[in-house]
């Protein structure tokens, strides 16, 4: 029996169905293989420093001038129009030396008046001294009473005490009347002026300021801060600005108890040790203090961070070697540095270039040679 031609056999649709199903699941299991794995990540390369405490000074460079030890305050001490000013500011005096006077018709009237007052009292007594007398002696003769003799003893003592009291009222007149004469108390140099010729000054008004010759000080006005921890230790090198090889050595004499509230500083006064004569009242001069060292860490300022609460700094974990972030008090910044009180450990190991973009708990390496 002849076989049937090839193309006379029909093909069955289920059978092409088929192997249209079968290609797609082939291709579609060879398109869904194994994903690739992610190339693996490399650790952050950073900076570090070993932080290791120091003993660190801090010297300042103070700006001020040149005082006396003691400061006068002259005053009338009594009221009145001042007649004459003989002084002005920067003139050297000497001890005695008038100043200034005050008018003075007020007091030579009451001193007038109470000499006047004296010399009717010395007559009063002249006369009750000799009725006393007389008295006593007819008294001793029997010529007159007891009475007489006890009135005439009475009025002798009272003229006697009218005496006295008259003196005393010439005494303080010439008192009032000296008063109107304004001298320095000591050598100096006077320093403020208060008050013009023709003024009317009330007693125990500051008319002159002098500047007492002998010690002197060298002024400085200090921020609070500075002096908040620590005071300047050992001595003190002070120099004239207009000249500074014309030096001497000064300790801290007094520190102020308050602040000035305007200008946030505190008033330090150092003693001068033998100044030269080149350095006068109110040169202005320049200091260089050391303060007591304290123990801080120095780092470099591209260390310093930042987070909630404050400055910070990324610490490398040498163990895991992840990094977290830490706060840290910063005592003070000079050119280049950060000076850090607290928040660290010695030994520790401290991201040195913070700009890197780090997260805490990041895995990092370290920068060959960066550890010492």
């Amino acid at each position: 029996m002849p076989l049937p031609h090839p193309s006379s056999i029909k093909r069955s649709p289920v059978s092409r169905a088929s192997l249209w199903a079968a290609g797609l699941a082939a291709l579609f299991l060879s398109g869904c293989g194994e994903p690739e794995a992610p190339p693996p990540k490399t650790a952050e390369l950073v900076k570090v420093a070993t932080v290791r405490y120091e003993s660190i000074a801090r010297t300042v460079s103070l700006a001020g001038t040149v005082a006396a030890r003691v400061e006068s305050d002259l005053s009338f001490r009594v009221a009145g129009r001042i007649a004459e000013r003989r002084v002005d500011v920067s003139d050297i005096v000497k001890k005695g030396d008038i100043l200034a006077t005050l008018e003075t018709a007020e007091q030579e009237s009451d001193l007038q008046s109470a000499e006047a007052t004296l010399q009717s009292a010395r007559v009063t007594l002249a006369q009750a001294e000799t009725n006393f007398r007389r008295q006593k002696t007819l008294n001793e003769s029997g010529y007159t009473t007891r009475s007489t003799l006890d009135a005439a003893q009475e009025q002798f003592r009272t003229a006697q005490g009218s005496v006295e009291s008259a003196e005393a009222d010439v005494g303080t007149a010439q008192d009032q009347l000296s008063f109107t004469v304004l001298r320095a108390d000591a050598d100096g140099v006077v320093t403020a002026r208060n008050a013009e010729a023709g003024q009317v000054v009330a007693a125990a008004q500051t008319v002159f300021a002098i500047a007492q010759d002998g010690e002197r000080d060298a002024v400085f006005d200090i921020y609070e801060a500075l002096l908040a921890t620590s005071t300047p230790a050992g001595a003190i090198d002070v120099g004239l600005v207009s000249d500074p090889s014309v030096q001497a050595v000064g300790k801290v004499r007094e520190i102020a108890p308050t602040f000035d509230t305007a200008t946030g500083t505190v008033r330090v006064k150092v003693s001068l040790l033998a100044p030269p004569p080149s350095m006068s009242l109110g040169a202005a001069v320049a200091g260089s203090a050391a303060f007591e060292p304290k123990r801080l860490f120095a780092l470099p300022w591209r260390a310093l961070s930042s987070g909630p609460g404050g400055p910070r700094v990324w610490i490398v974990d040498p163990k895991t070697s992840t990094v977290s972030l830490r706060a840290i008090t910063i005592d003070r910044y000079r050119t280049g540095e950060i000076l850090v009180q607290g928040g660290l450990n010695d030994g520790e190991i401290v991201v040195t270039d913070a700009s890197r973009f780090l997260r805490e708990g990041q895995t990092v390496a370290i920068s060959t040679g960066d550890v010492s």
